[in-house]
């Protein structure tokens, strides 16, 4: 009778951490962003990406990508923010990658997440990649 209660203690432990390793993984529809941040991201935005993704953010002639709508969403649905972030800072703005700091490409991609009608929060979105990887972006609720 003991053994049988340990075993089933054991099983309801393992299925309360697996439970709460699903609960602690968040999509950017829970409010990851501040609405201060997004405002920050905006003035570097058009300082430092408009001229490759145009002013409504929907890409250039030099090839950049739009940054709303359908292409954008299918790009990157499904990507924890960590990946997001990192790929943008390495690769982003073209003529000088990886020249901005994990902050501003966190403020950049706030805007981003505003301009796509992503609600805002009352945490600004975090640049440590730990915290990161727990955010996923997601093109609808």
């Amino acid at each position: 009778m003991v053994r049988a209660i340990v075993v089933l203690g054991i099983g309801v432990c393992a299925g309360i951490a697996i439970t709460a390793g699903a609960q602690d993984v968040r999509t950017v529809w829970d409010g990851v962003y501040t609405e201060a941040q997004a405002k920050r991201g905006e003035a570097l935005y058009f300082e430092r990406c408009v001229r490759c993704h145009g002013p409504m953010l929907q890409g250039g002639t030099d090839g950049a990508g739009p940054l709303t709508g359908p292409t954008f969403n299918g790009n990157w649905n499904g990507v924890p923010l960590d990946q997001m972030l990192d790929r943008v800072r390495a690769t982003m703005p073209q003529d000088k990658p990886a020249t901005l700091s994990r902050q501003q490409t966190a403020d950049a991609l706030a805007f981003i997440f505003s301009a796509n009608k992503i609600p805002a929060g009352k945490a600004e979105l975090p640049r440590q990649a730990e915290m990161l990887t727990l955010i996923q972006f997601k093109s609808s609720k």
